[in-house]
C-alpha cells in the first residue's frame, strides 16, 4: 500500500494498493482482440515488475480507438508514478470517456487530487465511486481523509466508521477514527480504536 504521513497530527493516510488493483483489472478485464489482449497482459507483467517505461511503451503502442479503460486506467497509473498528475488526469478521464461508470477510474481521480491537497475535487470523486459500488472500503476511507483536509471532522468521523462496518481489519482505518474522535475531544473513543489499531499491528507480526 502506498501510504504518506502527515507528521505535524499523525494523520495516516492510505491509497489502496493500486498496482495490485490494476493488474488484475488489467488481466480479467473486458475481452478485447487477442493481440491487444496480449499487449495489455504483457504491459501489466512489466508494470508489476517495476519496468514502468517498458510497459508506458507497450501501452502507448496500442491504437487509441483500441484502447480499453483498463489500458488508460493503467497509463494514468504510471504516469501518477511518475509524478505527472495533470498527464495521470487525462488517461483516467479517457477512462471515463469510455466508461462513464468505471469507478476504479474515479477512485484514482480522488487519489490524485488528495495527493495534491485538493480535498474538494478528492471528495467529489469518491462520492461517485460510492455511488457505484457502496461496499468499496477504500473509498469510503480516502473520502474520510479527504473530509479531514476539509475540516469536515464529523463526516470524516461517519466515514471511517463505514469503512469498518465493510473491512475492520485494516489498521489505518482504526488508526484515522482513533485521530477524528480525538479532535471531537471523544477521548474514550479515540482510546478504543486506538487499541484496535495496535491490537491489528501486533497480528500483522
Amino acid at each position: 500500500m502506498l501510504r504518506f504521513f502527515e507528521k505535524s497530527n499523525n494523520l495516516v493516510y492510505n491509497i489502496v494498493m493500486k498496482r495490485i488493483l490494476l493488474i488484475l483489472a488489467l488481466l480479467i478485464g473486458t475481452v478485447v482482440f487477442a493481440e491487444e489482449s496480449t499487449v495489455s497482459r504483457q504491459a501489466s507483467i512489466l508494470y508489476a515488475g517495476n519496468d514502468i517505461k517498458g510497459a508506458f511503451d507497450m501501452l502507448l503502442s496500442i491504437p487509441e480507438e483500441d484502447r480499453t479503460t483498463q489500458n488508460y486506467l493503467l497509463l494514468g497509473n504510471i504516469l501518477q508514478d511518475m509524478g505527472k498528475d495533470s498527464d495521470a488526469v487525462f488517461m483516467y478521464n479517457r477512462a471515463l470517456l469510455k466508461d462513464d461508470k468505471y469507478y476504479k477510474a474515479y477512485y484514482n481521480l480522488g487519489t490524485v487530487y488528495l495527493g495534491e491537497e485538493k480535498p474538494n475535487l478528492a471528495i467529489e470523486q469518491f462520492k461517485k465511486v460510492i455511488k457505484l459500488k457502496p461496499d468499496y472500503a477504500y473509498a469510503h476511507y480516502n473520502l474520510g481523509c479527504a473530509y479531514v483536509k476539509a475540516g469536515e471532522i464529523k463526516k470524516a468521523r461517519d466515514e471511517f466508521l463505514r469503512a469498518i462496518d465493510i473491512k475492520n481489519t485494516v489498521p489505518d482505518f482504526h488508526y484515522n477514527l482513533a485521530y477524528v474522535y480525538k479532535k471531537l475531544n471523544n477521548e474514550k473513543a479515540a482510546k478504543r480504536y486506538l487499541e484496535y489499531y495496535n491490537q491489528l499491528m501486533l497480528n500483522q507480526l
